[in-house]
């Protein structure tokens, strides 16, 4: 099995860190004050903002691995994997994270927003590259952030004035998110985003259970294109083939599902796989490996 570090809650990755334990529900950690770290791969039951000057190089971040530019943002959601596995390595690092748990959304107008956030979604294929002056202020609200939560009780007045800096936040990064999709061809961004999203879609309904893998002729049904043509838009956006993008798609849920204690069978079936020696030879096409050498086994 991979060291996997489970982030259940935001202090769990406080507490890895050695960082402060400031609120049970938020975590903002300077990794100024903590470096030099040890990197962790890491599975997200929070949101997250990764806000650094440097990462680490060769992160995983859902379907791919890549390094992070300067100065940037990565958002993370719950039951997302990314991060580095710990390889004994100390890291220096510049910048801030910010954790923060759903049951902090609950019932507020911000628990529904959050879908519209899609720089969250593994579908965003570049991090968010801020600005000098977005720099600033970001960094100028976590401060403020974390001087109302070392100075101030728990309470629902605090809770209120928390969502206040992460909604402001969140709508930053937006605005950076908007800025940088503008400048990529917009029809087949749109196009792009609706198939991942179709595929999402249809693993959370749980139609993979009656119908089985999704198809590129499913899929392209589903968005009213042509099998043909929705494969030239995808080599376009992603140089790679329709069928190569689901495939990698549900071999990306099948790590989770492998990750959170289900067996080779088991994932299979939830998977959509009649059998499960079709999800081990999809897998080893796909990574490279057996599922059960990517558990360690």
């Amino acid at each position: 099995m991979k060291n996997i570090l489970r982030v259940a809650n935001p202090n769990d990755y406080a507490n890895y860190l050695g960082a402060p334990i400031l609120h049970p529900l938020v975590s903002v950690i300077h990794y100024d004050e903590v470096s030099p770290i040890h990197s962790s791969l890491n599975r997200y039951g929070v949101y997250g903002l990764f806000i650094q000057k440097n990462f680490p190089k060769n992160l995983t971040y859902g379907m791919k691995m890549f390094d992070a530019a300067d100065g940037s943002i990565i958002a993370v959601e719950p039951g997302q994997i990314g991060g580095k596995e710990d390889n004994g390595e100390e890291l220096v690092i510049s910048g801030w994270v910010l954790l923060f748990s759903p049951e902090l959304l609950h019932g507020t107008d911000l628990e529904n927003k959050m879908k519209d956030y899609h720089f969250f979604s593994y579908f965003a294929t570049e991090t968010l590259k801020m600005e000098p002056s977005e720099w600033s202020r970001i960094t100028q609200m976590l401060i403020q952030l974390r001087h109302e939560l070392q100075e101030n009780a728990d309470s629902p007045a605090l809770r209120s004035v928390i969502l206040g800096y992460i909604r402001l936040i969140l709508e930053y990064c937006n605005r950076i998110y908007l800025r940088q999709l503008s400048k990529e061809d917009k029809a087949s961004a749109d196009i792009l985003k609706r198939f991942h999203n179709l595929l999402r879609e249809y693993y959370q309904d749980g139609r993979q259970l009656e119908l089985g893998v999704p198809s590129v002729r499913y899929c392209a049904g589903e968005l009213a294109y042509s099998a043909r043509y929705l494969g030239d838009v995808i080599h376009k956006s992603t140089g790679g083939t329709a069928i190569g993008y689901i495939h990698s798609f549900v071999i990306e849920q099948g790590k989770n599902l492998l990750m959170n204690g289900n067996n080779i069978g088991e994932t299979a079936h939830l998977l959509g796989f009649d059998f499960p020696h079709h999800f081990t030879r999809l897998f080893k096409r796909v990574t490279g490996i057996t599922p059960s050498e990517f558990l360690g086994k």
